[in-house]
């Protein structure tokens, strides 16, 4: 038997990485994480977390030379500041190249990856959205169903720490939740107007992986309420990488961690028909280097994942390793996103609110659930957004001078609310990735990304539009704007696909277990795995697939058939 260094290389450290390595170094097995990007230290290494504007050089609205030069997609992230531009990626030093249509593609390259900067919003997915491409023929049928995966998202809810409350929403299915946020004054009146004219649509405070209890046996606190999340949380209130997984990976003594190190290929064996390990290049020193494992997760990020199989192309495989079917690459998704409406909301001038709340409000889906009932469109899409004051940031746009008018600015101003849409992608082959024939600075193939939304996103967005209207107005407010068309992909930072699951290995790169077709020890359990894109964040089913697969790879393992 050959000797390996590892049991398992996980590749990534972001929310699924930090999932995998938790659930398999508990299991038993001897990990190696690798990760791109530098080391960041729960707590010690959030430098600007607890840090005012006038601490900062800019006062926290950055350095604007320094952002058009290395940051020109990173500063469109509207959670990109001079207090967070410390953990998303430098463009200059990571470019990508686009082919076809357009797309902004926010990253974050380091220990934790993106659980560091994630919108923490945790929604199941049901039936009507794992039936999806069987029922109107898009895509291919999903090979698992919710029952596959319920027990799953209850254990990932469970170590995370959800907030939400329960509705009873076949479309959205309840979970383990801790206590939910408050719906504002203006949020719960909307809902309960909503609720009487459309008995099917239910406004509901936006289920987010922030504490509202504390979890002290694994060192977390609860959520302070200063929504400055993507700084970083000492408090350990939402969950991440550092707060959560890497501590209790950590604490099993089988995990092995190395930064700095970005992966290039997996290793394929053709005789033995498995993979044998990785190779990266040390970002410092430059210095390749290698690691063999009895299995290997790729863990990256969709696209990234996506780009390591295509760059690992072999003799045996030469359209990309896992690569038989031909559709590695292909069929990439992201939510269809735009503001769907914006209304000023009078009658509660007497309410204000303290804290800042780090959740909005969701409306779930209500379209294309039991009949087909969208126009030129039919999948879904649900709404998120919420109720808030203007400050006195609104003086800017208003005529004013001496005292009366300060005053008047430290008043709370009217309310508004706001409707924000995400509608589902629908997989296409024309959507997809694809290496480049330009090369980064460490010599490695650039990706190249093609990605355009269809006929059948931008009928949901008018319809979208067209609704958030009519309820608003419905709940008393008065609509002052609203767009139906969306932002370029990667706008909804909700990007997947590209290594999708499916019965057939003719026509998918994965099957039910997120194990490669023909490769038993390589798995894929981000974004890279989802065979269609739903209208929920997808981030709580990247998870409970991830602890799925991994329990699932574990028993393979032990039965010696890995």
């Amino acid at each position: 038997m050959t000797n390996h260094d590892f049991d398992v290389i996980v590749v990534g450290s972001g929310i699924t990485g930090g999932f995998a390595a938790k659930q398999l170094t508990e299991a038993g097995l001897k990990v190696l994480m690798l990760e791109r990007g530098r080391p960041i230290e729960h707590g010690a290494d959030y430098t600007t977390e607890m840090k005012t504007p006038w601490e900062m050089p800019f006062r926290g609205e950055g350095d604007a030379a320094l952002y058009a030069r290395d940051y020109p997609v990173q500063q469109l992230n509207r959670h990109f500041t001079e207090f967070t531009q410390n953990h998303f990626v430098n463009d200059a030093q990571n470019p990508y190249e686009v082919g076809e249509g357009a797309f902004t593609w926010f990253r974050s390259y380091q220990m934790g990856g993106r659980s560091l900067t994630w919108g923490r919003q945790c929604y199941r997915w049901s039936d009507y959205d794992f039936g999806a491409n069987k029922r109107d023929g898009h895509g291919t049928d999903w090979p698992i169903r919710y029952a596959d995966l319920a027990p799953w998202y209850d254990k990932v809810e469970e170590f995370v720490g959800v907030s939400g409350a329960k509705e009873g929403l076949a479309q959205l299915p309840d979970g383990h939740f801790q206590p939910p946020m408050a719906l504002n004054a203006v949020e719960q009146s909307v809902r309960e107007k909503i609720l009487k004219q459309w008995p099917d649509r239910c406004l509901t405070v936006g289920r987010t992986a922030n504490l509202t209890e504390a979890k002290p046996e694994l060192g977390r606190g609860p959520c302070q309420y200063r929504n400055i999340c993507m700084r970083g949380c000492s408090f350990g209130a939402y969950f991440s990488t550092q707060s959560s997984t890497l501590p209790a990976a950590t604490a099993t003594g089988r995990l092995t961690v190395i930064t700095n190190a970005q992966v290039e290929k997996v290793d394929y064996d053709p005789a033995t028909k498995r993979v044998t390990g990785v190779r990266w290049i040390d970002t410092q020193t430059k210095a390749r280097k290698s690691a063999t494992a009895r299995m290997v997760f790729l863990n990256a990020g969709a696209f990234n994942s996506v780009h390591l199989l295509l760059n690992s192309a072999s003799e045996a495989m030469p359209g990309g390793l896992a690569n038989g079917s031909g559709v590695l690459g292909t069929h990439i998704m992201d939510h269809a996103n735009t503001l769907s409406a914006a209304a000023i909301m009078p009658g509660f001038e007497d309410h204000t609110t303290f804290g800042n709340r780090p959740t909005g409000i969701v409306i779930p889906r209500f379209r294309n659930l039991d009949k087909l009932d969208g126009d030129g469109f039919t999948r879904g899409y649900s709404f998120q957004g919420g109720a808030l004051q203007s400050t006195w940031t609104a003086g800017a746009r208003e005529a004013g001078i001496g005292e009366d008018y300060k005053n008047h600015l430290r008043e709370p101003g009217a309310w508004r609310m706001v409707l924000v849409v995400f509608a589902e992608s629908v997989p296409r082959v024309t959507n997809r990735l694809a290496l480049s024939k330009k090369l980064d600075p460490l010599g490695v193939p650039q990706l190249e990304i093609s990605f355009n939304h269809g006929k059948e996103e931008l009928a949901a967005l008018a319809d979208a539009k067209k609704e958030a209207a009519t309820m608003l107005t419905a709940a008393g407010g008065h609509v002052i704007f609203g767009f139906d068309q969306p932002g370029p992909g990667g706008t909804a930072i909700h990007e997947m696909g590209g290594a999708r699951m499916g019965h057939d290995p003719a026509s998918s790169v994965l099957n039910k277990w997120s194990q490669a077709h023909g490769i038993d020890n390589l798995f894929v359990t981000d974004g890279a795995q989802m065979s269609s894109s739903a209208c929920q964040n997808p981030s709580l089913t990247y998870m409970a697939l991830t602890a799925r697969a991994a329990d699932y790879a574990v028993t393979q393992m032990k039965a010696g058939a890995i």
